[in-house]
C-alpha cells in the first residue's frame, strides 16, 4: 500500500508543512512516515532522521496498548519521553486515516502554558481572582448599599412614601443576599452523587426549559449519538451545567437575527483526560457539546474563561462558568473552550465518564 498522500499530488506536501501543530504519520508496520516541520522543531529531529523509525523509538506514547485497538486515542496534559531523552508535557491525540487501514497520525499540542508553569501560574491566577473579586463586589454592592442609605435617609425625615421606600431597601438587600448565595456555592464541598443515567431526558428538558425563556428566539439543534451508553453524572448538577451554558450562548447572540444552538453528543473511543497536573488519567468517553454561531469568548480573556470573576459581559460576575467548571470536575469530568470549525463556532465541550 501506498503512503496516504501519494493521491494527493504536491499539495499535501505544502499543506502538512504548514500546520501549525506538530503531526507524525505513521504507517500500518508502526514507523514514522512522514513529520512536518512543526514536529521537527518539537521533537528536536529532523523528518529524514525520523521516517521509517519505529514510533517508539522517536517518543514513548502514553497508550497502554501501543496502538493495537482500532480506535482513536486522546491524553491532555501527559508526558511524554523523546529520543533525546527529553521530557516534554503536551496534549497527544493519536487519530486513524479514513480509507487508509492501519495509518495513523499522531498529533502534539503543546501543554498550555498555564499548566506547564504549575505554583506561578496558580498564584498568578488566585491574583486574578482576588482582583476581580474586589471589582465586582465594589461595583454589585456600592450600588446598593447606596440605595440603601438614601431611602434610610428619607425614612428617618418622616417623608411620604414610606412603603416604597422599604420595597427599595428589601428589593436592595436581597440582590446582595443573593450575590452571597452565588459566591458560597464554590465554598459547598459536599460531594456529588453520581450515577448512571441516560442524558437525553436531561438535555431535553434544559432544551424546553430554554425555549420557553431565554432562548425563546434562538433555534436550537440537535445532533445526538443514538447509542451513547448511560453516563455517570449528578441529574442536578449536570442540568445546571447545560442550562448556565445554554443561557450564555443565547446571550452571546443577542443580536444576531440567525442565532442557532446545536446540543451534540458523541462517544470519543480512546479518550483518556487527566483532570488536573500529576493526576492520573482516567477514561472520559461521554461528550456533551453546547455549540452555538455566536462570536465567541473575547481572545484576552479565552484562556482564563473558567477563573472566578472573569467575565467577557460588560454587567458580567464571571461566577457562572466557574461554577459550570466546578460542577463538572466535581463529576469527574473536564470541560474546555474553542472555537473550531468553518465557519467558526464557538464549542463548549464536555467529557464525562461512562456510568456502566
Amino acid at each position: 500500500m501506498t503512503a496516504p498522500d501519494a493521491a494527493a499530488g504536491p499539495e499535501f506536501a505544502h499543506l502538512f508543512a504548514a500546520l501549525p501543530v506538530a503531526v507524525l504519520v505513521i504507517d500500518p508496520a508502526g514507523c514514522v512516515a512522514h513529520a512536518n516541520a512543526e514536529c521537527e522543531t518539537l521533537l528536536n529531529l529532523s523528518e529524514r532522521a525520523m521516517v521509517g523509525q519505529p514510533v517508539e523509538s522517536i517518543l514513548q506514547s502514553p497508550r497502554d496498548d501501543n496502538g493495537r485497538d482500532s480506535h482513536g486515542f486522546a491524553a491532555f496534559d501527559t508526558e511524554i519521553d523523546t529520543a533525546r531523552g527529553g521530557r516534554m508535557r503536551v496534549d497527544f491525540i493519536e487519530g486513524l486515516v479514513a480509507d487508509h487501514p492501519g495509518w495513523r497520525t499522531i498529533t502534539l499540542h503543546h501543554a498550555a502554558a498555564s499548566r506547564r508553569m504549575g505554583h506561578s501560574a496558580d498564584r498568578a491566577s488566585a491574583a486574578r481572582a482576588a482582583v476581580g473579586a474586589a471589582a465586582m463586589l465594589a461595583h454589585e454592592i456600592k450600588n446598593p448599599l447606596s440605595g440603601i442609605r438614601g431611602a434610610a435617609q428619607l425614612l428617618a425625615t418622616g417623608g411620604e412614601g414610606a412603603d416604597e421606600l422599604t420595597t427599595l431597601i428589601t428589593t436592595e438587600v436581597d440582590r446582595i443576599a443573593a450575590l452571597i448565595d452565588r459566591m458560597q456555592d464554590f465554598t459547598d464541598t459536599r460531594p456529588l452523587n453520581p450515577a448512571p443515567e441516560n442524558i437525553y431526558p436531561l438535555l431535553d428538558h434544559a432544551r424546553r426549559v430554554a425555549l420557553a425563556g431565554f432562548a425563546r428566539d434562538v433555534t436550537i439543534e440537535e445532533r445526538f449519538d443514538p447509542s451513547l451508553p448511560p453516563a455517570l453524572v449528578d441529574r442536578d448538577a449536570l442540568l445546571q451545567v447545560i442550562l448556565n451554558l445554554l443561557k450564555n450562548a443565547s446571550e452571546a447572540m443577542v443580536q444576531q437575527a440567525d442565532a442557532r444552538i446545536t446540543l451534540a453528543t458523541a462517544y470519543r473511543h480512546g479518550m483518556a483526560v487527566s483532570a488536573a497536573p500529576g493526576r492520573p488519567r482516567q477514561p472520559l468517553p461521554i461528550e456533551i457539546c453546547v455549540i452555538d454561531n455566536g462570536p465567541g469568548a473575547p481572545p484576552d480573556i479565552a484562556e482564563h474563561l473558567f477563573d472566578p470573576f472573569i467575565s467577557g459581559k460588560p454587567e458580567g460576575q464571571g461566577l457562572g462558568l466557574a461554577l459550570v467548571d466546578k460542577l463538572v470536575r466535581d463529576m469527574g469530568g473536564i470541560i474546555q473552550y474553542a472555537r473550531e470549525g468553518m465557519p467558526e463556532a464557538t464549542v463548549f465541550r464536555i467529557l464525562l465518564p461512562r456510568g456502566s
